[in-house]
């Protein structure tokens, strides 16, 4: 049960690091940009208690009172990077169930099994974007139309967006695993998909 209640505090942290990201992104804070990755910490540093996690108010005297991450991440399918638990494979196995709506607790998620596909240039395998793992969470109106226009060709990303916080920028590196898992998205080999397209239909 302590897991099931868990998720719905990360919402609200991602919710709150999402407005100061976003402020950041926009010039309204002065703050050093690599502070936007949290996850890039060193493993030490990372699923610190909410006293020192820098997002909770350590004054608060219910602060000390919360979980620790290392304690709640326990028994949760771990990952290589980042906060160490692959979120993805803990919503599937039904680890956890993450709250959709903040205000209604009984509203469903609505996901949308569609990958996008970014070519980039190089021989860096093409970025994969799942919207079926990101809608299990999030509703679309999380992303569009503020971060990325609903529409192809609009939304030009680079690395450098997204170490500075925006973009896919705004979440991983902060809720969600880092960039430093690069195989997690540039997951398509040029290659493979020069394979696929000549390939007989059927096959």
């Amino acid at each position: 049960m302590k897991h099931r209640t868990l998720a719905g505090r990360f919402v609200a942290a991602a919710a709150t690091v999402v407005i100061c990201a976003g402020a950041a992104a926009t010039g309204l804070g002065a703050a050093d940009p690599n502070s936007f990755n949290r996850l890039l910490a060193s493993p030490s540093e990372r699923n610190a208690p909410p006293t020192l996690d820098g997002i909770h108010d350590p004054q608060n005297p219910g602060t000390a009172l919360l979980q620790s991450p290392k304690a709640a991440f326990e028994l949760l399918p771990k990952s290589p990077g980042g906060n160490y638990v692959n979120w993805v494979k803990a919503v599937q196995e039904d680890k956890i169930q993450p709250r959709y709506d903040r205000l209604d607790a009984n509203a469903k998620p609505i996901p949308l099994d569609m990958n996008i596909v970014r070519e980039v240039k190089g021989s860096m395998p093409d970025v994969v974007y799942p919207h079926k793992q990101h809608t299990e969470w999030l509703d679309c109106a999380n992303c569009h139309p503020s971060l990325f226009v609903p529409k192809k060709g609009a939304n030009p990303i680079s690395m450098a967006e997204i170490l500075l916080g925006q973009k896919c920028g705004v979440c991983h590196g902060k809720v969600a695993f880092p960039v430093t898992e690069c195989a997690r998205c540039h997951s398509l080999p040029k290659q493979k998909k020069d394979q696929q397209a000549v390939a007989p239909a059927g096959k």
